[in-house]
Formats: C-alpha cells, structure tokens, sequence
C-alpha cells in the first residue's frame, strides 16, 4: 500500500509534481523526518557527547545542512568529503577524520583542517608523530577475540577478519603514551541488537585506562534498522546503556571522557525516496516485469547488497488508482547490464508505462553511493 512507504498527501503530490515536470528519476526526502532521526541521538543524556554524522551516508549540501542544523557534527573518511565539510561551516573541530592506510599528503591537509584524526596502524601513529611531534592523535582499535565478532551488512569490523583497527599486542605496545588523546572503535554496519554494542563497547573502555590523556572515546555508528523483518532498533535501551557505561568510566578514570558517536545509515534511511518512472512492461514466466527509466548505478544499494537491501515499494498510478490486486513482479532498469535491477521478486499491483514507483528507505547510502560504470548521470536530490 502506498501509504505504508508515504506518509503524507503533500509528499505524494510532491513526487506526481515533479514528476509531470519531468524531473524523474529523482530522490526527494522528508527534512522534517532526518531532524527527528537527528534528535534521537542529541537526545542521549550524557555530556560531554558530540554526534559526528557519516558523510558517506548521504553527503548532498542541503542534507549536511539539515544536520549541520540540527546540531550534528560531522564525520569524514576522504580528502574530498573534508573539504566538503569545510566548505559548509563545519569547523575543524567538529569534524573527525578516520581512514586507513593515509599517505604523508593526507595527513599534512588533516592537521592544517584542524579535525581531529584517528589512526589505523602503529606505522600510520608512528608517522604522524615523525610529522608532528608531541600531537595528539585517536586510535581505531580492533578489540580482536574479546568477543565473538558476528557478521553485519559489509561483513566482520572487528576481529582477525577485519583489516582495520590496532588489535591487543599492538594497542599494548602503545600503553601509557600520552599523545593517545581518543578510543575509536566500528563494530559493524546495520545492527539493530543493542547487546552487540554494549559487549563491544564494555571490552573496549577496559582500554581507557591504559592511556592517561585520553579525551575521548568515539563507539562509531552501524546503527541499523531491519531490513525485511522490519525491527527497529531500541534507542532509548541504548541510550541508557551508554549513558550508564560512559558515567562508570568517567568515574573511574576521575574525568569526563566525551562520548563520541558516528550514526550513518539511521540519520537518513526512511527519510529518502527513490521515483522513477515506468516505461515498459513485460510478463513472463508468471512475473510482472516492470521497465523503468531509470538504472541500479542511480538506486545502487540493491546491487550493492543483494541478499539483504530491502527498500519498500509502492506504485504511484497515473490515474490516481489504487489497485490491491497484487502479483509476482521484478523491477528492472534501463540498461543492458543483467544486474541492472532494482527490485526483484515482490508483490506489486498491476502497472501500466507512465505510473511511477516509489522505493522506500532510500535516504542513506542510495544516493551517495552512485556510479558512473554504465553512463548514467546522477538523479537530482529535493528536500521538502
């Protein structure tokens, strides 16, 4: 049902509106919605905190600015997205820049940015002290076999399958340096179990002590939401939970260590829609086959992630219809590439050439993650 992917008649007319002005494909979000995912994480009790926002998420101006707006500060893993992030206001201090494998250039265009970094390797600290003596620095710890590490999304973040972090023996080398100023940490990618976090989470503060001028420690993001089986995750039991275990640690350590955290996916992801529009239909072997004009390097995530993206998925008729009737139906894109879907195998209601559809959940990592391999150009971004 349509009403399950749009929430309101104005969103609706606005998609029909642009469309008739042939604007499709397009991406259009609810900025009212990405301020209140905003607002669950400015909301977390404890202080000092900062909510850094994953630019590869969605790094469109006017979507920066809507959480620039509503207090977030922003989090960067490229030259290109701090310069970015700059270019919109945002100070030097309130962006972090975590990468791997960073070269001399990179870290010259960091320290003269002023935003914090985080490093990935004892040779990448060991640089950064040779470039700059005596500088503080994070650390992106890999807190290895501690717990069991359990596969999200993109894979395994921590562990010994994990490229990334310093793991135990080389966090110990480091172990009483006073130029560790933060803890980073990246459990994995669209997780809903709180449990996951707060077992992570316990392991890694244990490091705090080990680092007397530490400032910070930054939890990451991978904050998700379900994807078919639709759960949703339980901020206010997480909010609790890391408020409790960042009072204990501040206690301990006799200081208030800020907490950091870097949501992504959740900032975005049901506040972004994805139109196209229908030019073709074909049925074959029982499926409605639905031609669109658009292609997966424009609405990537389901090709990116085939065996879990799940977006909703609505038809907008010309006619201004609803049709329940529903059938087996794949949408597919307009190139020739045999992956080029973008949706395969649901129910959706008899369409005609000229309806629209709507694909849901399509604010974060949908956009930003466009590409130029068969030609297309980018789909225009509008915020109501």
């Amino acid at each position: 049902m349509i009403n399950e992917i749009i929430r309101n008649k104005h969103l609706t007319e606005k998609i029909r509106d642009l469309s008739d002005e042939g604007k499709s494909p397009f991406y259009i979000y609810d900025t009212k919605n990405i301020e209140e995912n905003c607002l669950r994480f400015t909301d977390i009790p404890y202080q000092p905190k900062s909510i850094h926002f994953a630019m590869m998420a969605n790094a469109h101006p006017d979507f920066l600015r809507i959480i620039k707006q509503a207090g977030l500060k922003i989090f960067v893993n490229s030259i290109l997205h701090l310069r970015l992030a700059l270019d919109l206001g945002f100070r030097g201090k309130e962006i972090i820049y975590a990468s791997s494998a960073m070269d001399e250039k990179s870290m010259l265009l960091v320290k003269e940015s002023g935003a914090k970094l985080v490093l990935d390797s004892l040779r990448q600290f060991e640089l950064w002290q040779s470039l700059f003596p005596c500088t503080g620095a994070g650390i992106r710890c890999n807190i290895g076999e501690s717990v069991i590490p359990r596969h999200t999304t993109g894979g395994c973040f921590i562990g010994k399958e994990s490229r990334l972090g310093l793991t135990p023996d080389s966090l110990s080398s480091l172990k009483g340096n006073p130029f560790i100023e933060g803890l980073h940490m990246y459990v994995g990618t669209n997780i809903t179990e709180t449990d996951y976090f707060l077992e992570c989470y316990q392991q890694m503060v244990k490091l705090a002590e080990w680092f007397p001028n530490i400032r910070y420690i930054d939890f990451g993001g991978g904050f998700g939401q379900g994807e078919k089986d639709g759960s949703a995750f339980d901020m206010e039991t997480y909010s609790q939970e890391v408020t409790g275990l960042m009072e204990n640690v501040s206690s301990l350590l006799g200081k208030r260590i800020r907490l950091i955290l870097e949501p992504g996916r959740m900032i975005g992801f049901d506040a972004g829609f994805f139109v196209c529009k229908i030019t073709d239909i074909k049925h074959r072997n029982q499926q409605q086959l639905i031609g669109v004009n658009a292609s997966c390097v424009q609405f990537p995530r389901p090709m990116l992630y085939p065996e879990v993206a799940f977006h909703p998925v609505a038809i907008i008729h010309q006619n201004h219809t609803e049709n329940t009737d529903q059938m087996p139906s794949s949408v597919y894109g307009c190139s020739t590439y045999s992956r080029d879907y973008l949706a395969r195998n649901i129910e959706l209601p008899s369409s005609e050439p000229g309806d629209l559809v709507v694909f849901g959940h399509a604010g974060s990592y949908c956009s930003s993650a466009h590409s130029d391999f068969l030609g297309f150009q980018k789909a225009e971004e509008y915020f109501i």
